[in-house]
This record gives C-alpha cells, sequence and structure tokens, in this order.
C-alpha cells in the first residue's frame, strides 16, 4: 500500500472516531458498538506504529481524556480552580523559595516548612457542602467554571454525601482528586487507554448509573471557598479531612528545607511504581495557612505552591537535521529534527536545541546519535550525544549569523547585569517588519491568555496570512468574512462564528490588551502591574506622546530591562500605528478592581525606607485591597507617609513642609487593625 492510500485510510479513521465521540459523549446516543469502535482505534495506532511520519496532531492518540460534554451545564468556581507551577530539579525548588522569602521579607536562613503531597495523576473535582450536605460537584474545567457533574461524583464511595461533624465548615468547597487504582485498571484496561483517561471518562457519562459501575476512588488535598473555618496550617486542615471523613493520602508530611525536600522527593521517586495509582511528582506547600494568604497568586498559580515532577521519560534518537525556528521576540531558536520516537505515549520527531552556545557545548552535529527527554508538558530536549556512535560523515552545525525569514543580521544582547552577551542570538528586525516574528506576534495576539478568540488558532492564523487577509493586528477586526466563507474548510456558518468570536473579543481589560501586544519582557504578572499603576488605556499611549517612561520606574516589579523594552516598542512606527487602529476598534476597559467601600477609601499612601516582615509589593497590596491609593510622589494629594527604616530624608523633609501624615510602620498597621 502506498503512503497516499495509507494516509487517506489514516486520516479517515481519525475522522470517524472524531464522529463516533460526538454521538458518544455529546448526544449520549453511540452510533457503533464498543467493539466496532476500538476496533478502529486498534487499526489507527498500528498504523501510526507502522507510519509514524504520517501522524497527526489530530490524532485521538494525543488525546487525555475527553471534551467537556455538552451535556453539563457549566458553573463558575466561587474560587478559581488553578493550575500549579511545575519544578524539575534543584535551582528550579531554590528560586520558587526566594521568591517567597522575597516576598514575605525574610531572612535567607531562613527554613520554611512545607506540606508534602503526591501529585495524584487523576481529574480534579470540587465538592460543595453547605451545613455539613454535598450540594455541588464540579469539573476543574477551565479553571474558573467547571462542568456540573454532581451526580456522577455522588457515585463514589469515598465522598462523604453528609457531614455531621460539629467542626465541620458552614459551607466550604472541598477539593481533591479522581482516581483509578491499577489494580481496578487491569480490569477494564481494554475500554480506555489509561487510568487517568478511564477516570475522565467515566465522571462524563450522561448516566450516573454508569459511573457507579466504575471502581472510582477520590482523595481530598484541599478547599477553596470557605466560610466558618479556623486552621492555621495545611497540615491540620489534611487531619480535619481524615476526622470529617474524607481519605487522605498516607504518604502526606511535613518537611523543612529545600534540602530535604531533594532527599525525599529522590527516595520517594524510587518507589513510586510501587504504589497502587499513578504519581507524577510531589506537590509542596507553605504549611502555615496565613502565609498562604499573604503570599497568594501570581498569573494562574499560587505562590505559595509548586509541583515537584519526578524524572522525564526519554529515548535515543539520530539527528536528521537542523532547522531555525524565529519566535516572537526575534529569538531564533535550533530544532533538532530527529527520526521520529515514542517518548512517554507520544510520538516526537521535534526537539529543541536551546541555542547557539549548547549546541557548541554539547558539541551536538547533523548525524548524531542522541538520548531525548520529555518532562511533562515541556518540549522535548536534546539531552546530550553518544560520541562513541558518531560516524565519520557528521556535519557540524554553523548557526546563521542572519534571520532565515528576513535575511536581517542577527545579534546577541549584552547583559548588563551579567557583563556577558546572552546564549540567545536574535532578529534585528522587530515586530511586523520580519515575517516569521511578525506571524508570531499574530499568534500571540489571538492566543488564549491574549485576546481568546476561539476558532482563531495558531494553523488559521498562518493560513490567513499566507492568503494575505491578515498582516497587522487590526486586521483581524476588518475580515472578509464572505471570502472566508468560500475557502476550503469553511462554510458561511463557521465564517459567521469566527465573526462572533472576533467581535467578542474586542472588549478587553488593559492588562490582557499589554500582554497582547507581545512586548518583550512584559509577562502577565507586568502587564497587570502596568495597568494597575496606569489606570486607562489613555494613560498607556501618553507614554509614546510624552516620551516618559522614567514614571514606570515607580511600579514595583518593573526596572530598567522593561522600561527599555517598552520604550522601543513605542519607537517602533508600525507598532504606534497599529495601537492607534486597535484604539479605534476595541473597547478596552481597566482591569482592576478594589473595593468601594474599603476602610482606606479615598487615602492615599506611599512607603519609603525598609519595612519589618514585610515587601514593599505587599504593603502596596495591603493598600490597595483596602481601597487606599498608592502615589510616587510627596505632594499635596498624599494623605499619609509611612516610614521604615533608613526612610528618605527628602521625602520626610517635604512631607513634614506640607503638613503630611507621618506614620511608622507599627502605627500604620494599628490603622489597618483598627478599620478591619
Amino acid at each position: 500500500m502506498s503512503d497516499i492510500s495509507v494516509k487517506k485510510d489514516y486520516l479517515n479513521k481519525i475522522k470517524l472516531i472524531k464522529k463516533y465521540n460526538k454521538f458518544y459523549y455529546d448526544k449520549s446516543n453511540p452510533a457503533i458498538s464498543d467493539d466496532e469502535y476500538d476496533k478502529i482505534k486498534r487499526d489507527l495506532i498500528t498504523i501510526e506504529k507502522k507510519y509514524p511520519h504520517l501522524i497527526s496532531s489530530e490524532s485521538p492518540s494525543f488525546q487525555v481524556g475527553f471534551k467537556p460534554s455538552k451535556n453539563f451545564k457549566k458553573i463558575k468556581h466561587l474560587v478559581p480552580m488553578l493550575s500549579l507551577s511545575n519544578a524539575f530539579v534543584e535551582e528550579d525548588l531554590k528560586n520558587f523559595e526566594k521568591k517567597i522569602f522575597n516576598f514575605l521579607s525574610l531572612n535567607e536562613n531562613s527554613h520554611m516548612e512545607y506540606c508534602v503531597e503526591p501529585k495524584i495523576d487523576g481529574i480534579s473535582a470540587s465538592l460543595t457542602y453547605k451545613k455539613g450536605i454535598l450540594i455541588t460537584g464540579l469539573s476543574r474545567g477551565d479553571g474558573l467554571e467547571g462542568e456540573d457533574i454532581t451526580e456522577n461524583l455522588k457515585t463514589i464511595k469515598d465522598i462523604p454525601k453528609e457531614i455531621k461533624s460539629k467542626y465541620f465548615p458552614n459551607e466550604i468547597d472541598i477539593r481533591g482528586e479522581v482516581f483509578i487504582s491499577k489494580t481496578d485498571f487491569k480490569k477494564m484496561s481494554e475500554k480506555f487507554a489509561n487510568p487517568r483517561n478511564a477516570a475522565s471518562g467515566s465522571l462524563r457519562q450522561k448516566n450516573a448509573q454508569e459511573t457507579k459501575k466504575i471502581p472510582l476512588k477520590f482523595i481530598a488535598y484541599t478547599f477553596g471557598h470557605v466560610i466558618n473555618q479556623n486552621i492555621k496550617t495545611q497540615s491540620e486542615f489534611l487531619s480535619n479531612l481524615k476526622i470529617w471523613g474524607f481519605k487522605v493520602s498516607e504518604h502526606n508530611k511535613t518537611i523543612k528545607g529545600i534540602e530535604n525536600l531533594v532527599l525525599h522527593h529522590k527516595k520517594f521517586e524510587e518507589k513510586r511504581y510501587s504504589l497502587n495509582y499513578d504519581v507524577d511528582g510531589l506537590v509542596y506547600k507553605v504549611n502555615k495557612i496565613d502565609l498562604q494568604k499573604r503570599l497568594g497568586f501570581v498569573a494562574n498559580a499560587p505562590r505559595w505552591a509548586v509541583a515537584h515532577k519526578f524524572s522525564a521519560n526519554s529515548s535515543i534518537s539520530k539527528v536528521i537535521n537542523i532547522d531555525i525556528q524565529v519566535g516572537r521576540t526575534g529569538a531564533l531558536t535550533p530544532v533538532a529534527k530527529i527520526e521520529p520516537v515514542n517518548i512517554g505515549g507520544v510520538m516526537v520527531s521535534n526537539a529543541t536545541l536551546h541555542n547557539e552556545d549548547e549546541i557548541n557545548r554539547k558539541d551536538i552535529r547533523i548525524g548524531d546519535t542522541v538520548k531525548i527527554e520529555r518532562a511533562g508538558d515541556v518540549i522535548p530536549h536534546v539531552v546530550l550525544v553518544d560520541k562513541t556512535k558518531r560516524s565519520s560523515d557528521s556535519k557540524k552545525y554553523i548557526f546563521p549569523e542572519r534571520c532565515p525569514s528576513c535575511d536581517s543580521k542577527t545579534v546577541k544582547d549584552f547583559n548588563e547585569s551579567t557583563k556577558r552577551y546572552d546564549a540567545v542570538r536574535r532578529c534585528l528586525n522587530e515586530n511586523f517588519n520580519c515575517e516569521k516574528i511578525a506571524i508570531e506576534c499574530l499568534k500571540h495576539f489571538v492566543s488564549k491568555e491574549a485576546l481568546n478568540i476561539d476558532g482563531f488558532g495558531k494553523k488559521i492564523v498562518e493560513k490567513f496570512w499566507k492568503l494575505k487577509l491578515i498582516k497587522l493586528p487590526h486586521d483581524i477586526f476588518n475580515l472578509d468574512y464572505q471570502k472566508i466563507g468560500n475557502l476550503e474548510g469553511w462554510g458561511k456558518l463557521s465564517a459567521s462564528n469566527l465573526k462572533y468570536s472576533i467581535e467578542k473579543s474586542k472588549k478587553i481589560s488593559l492588562d490582557k490588551f499589554i500582554y497582547a501586544l507581545g512586548i518583550r519582557h512584559i509577562g502577565q504578572e507586568n502587564a497587570k502591574l502596568l495597568s494597575q499603576h496606569l489606570k486607562s488605556v489613555e494613560n498607556f499611549y501618553k507614554l509614546t506622546k510624552k516620551n516618559n517612561f522614567e514614571v514606570l520606574l515607580n511600579i514595583d516589579g518593573i526596572g530598567e530591562t522593561q522600561i527599555r523594552s517598552i520604550r522601543a516598542f513605542f519607537s517602533n512606527k508600525i507598532n504606534v500605528t497599529v495601537l492607534e487602529k486597535l484604539k479605534n476598534n476595541m473597547h478596552i476597559f481597566n482591569s482592576v478592581s478594589f473595593k468601594k467601600d474599603g476602610i482606606l477609601k479615598n487615602k492615599t499612601f506611599m512607603f519609603t525606607g525598609k519595612l519589618k516582615e514585610i515587601s514593599r509589593a505587599e504593603a502596596k497590596s495591603l493598600v490597595e485591597q483596602n481601597s487606599g491609593k498608592i502615589i510616587s510622589n510627596v505632594n499635596n494629594k498624599l494623605n499619609y507617609l509611612i516610614i521604615g527604616e533608613n526612610p528618605t530624608n527628602k521625602k520626610v523633609k517635604k512631607a513634614k513642609e506640607l503638613n503630611i501624615k507621618i506614620l511608622s510602620q507599627e502605627e500604620w498597621i494599628k490603622m489597618l487593625d483598627k478599620t478591619s
């Protein structure tokens, strides 16, 4: 059979599986028997093994679980179910703790206590109890809202339907993991690819009686929304869970210090395979609840917790060629094209080489036999070269000095902090002047974290660029939908749906808008900081007109590196044109929300000097949380100047001259306490 006919058969099987999935999960009306379905899927997997070069990203073999069923209504989580940041090596853990210490203004020699819990590879669920009665059970969903799978969750024996404990909170969301043991999965492995898929598929049954037939288990580990609870530590909460009738991991424990966490991780990894359920790492949480509250969240993850993943899956392959990818910020990333190899159930044909220095350091050549690692969702990368297998015809790779996309000169930036040149080489063309950079900028602009335009994925961006439908971000709001409707694979309905999604995206918060612009060094958190300081899109636009970027130095978290990037962005004429066009096409609103009637309402504050046991960032956050306002200069608009150790004399003097109230840190804290 030729590759053409095999590919046709392969794509047809993918199409059939998608069709039958829709009948089974969305319509709850199977169009074929389970045996017939399984045969199609087995045949598809056989083709993938025999012809790995044909593997499509649309393949069901890449899917973990299934898309949320339309049979379940969506309910908003009272407290978002956020993801965890990941750590893979000891250095990652040290950086995690360093950020905690900096935020809390702790001495670097402090010993933080962590609650350590196994990270079970299952499906997250949230259980809402009111007066001890299980009211609602939700899936994680997108973190903000989940599926109402209450009746399915009620079939799990580990989940109490009623709790009569005297000390159980009046209202609480208990969160945990739904999973299937390895022993139970062996009995049903013919139906599902792995235990996680089995748990996911079972929870999405429309008929709860079908879910009841599956031996699902539940381990509780945290809480979301809660009323009337008084606990001091995470470990205390886990103990309470046991008293209330929930199952918790028998491997939970408290540990002090990063070194001890690393030792425990090593020991636990060695015995992970002896457990009767899948575990892909350990979760470390700051044990004290009051510290968790102080630390809060960054982007979509808590500052006070991290997932320490186990060693990556690896395999051996051969480097066929090395290509260069040009990223959104102009970075040139070398990618090894390798002989397709299965790593952790995923066929891998590309592996990042990171940068020019990495290629030279590892002496990676075309034709080399290499070790490839894939850690969770991290991009596969080349770990090392097996030089004993190096052939005489292996080719040393010469890194290009010109951009492969626009032929512009490439450079390595000089880092003023390290006094060294960066490892990454970058194209000198900025933003939309280089085709590859422009395409990546557009992909970023429409991405989930930015405008979040449903149905406008990376492939659509590339296709529309090729057809000259879009070149710059504002072109997205002026598309010819009649022309799009006539394109292959499109129609009037799909074009209409795209139009609806684009129209919906026009209304966007200031922080998301700033992030969407793709300014180098301005990620989601920095975009939020800028939004909080500038307050409005008009003030953002004024930066270029007044050329007054130094005002941004007053923002904690925004340094000279970020300001240089913002200045460079605004100095580009195309960017300025794009901004003006976007302003006319979009409704950009202030994303900062404060308590309208907070205890510091209509009061302005400024801090000077080093504060005790609290960082400047946290202090300012406390003011804003209570409806107060932070200003950057001592003037008539300032109500209170808060002084720490070694305050700026000039600021104190001016405050006295203007009869501004001067408070010590202790007096300021008393003010908060009095009004709390």
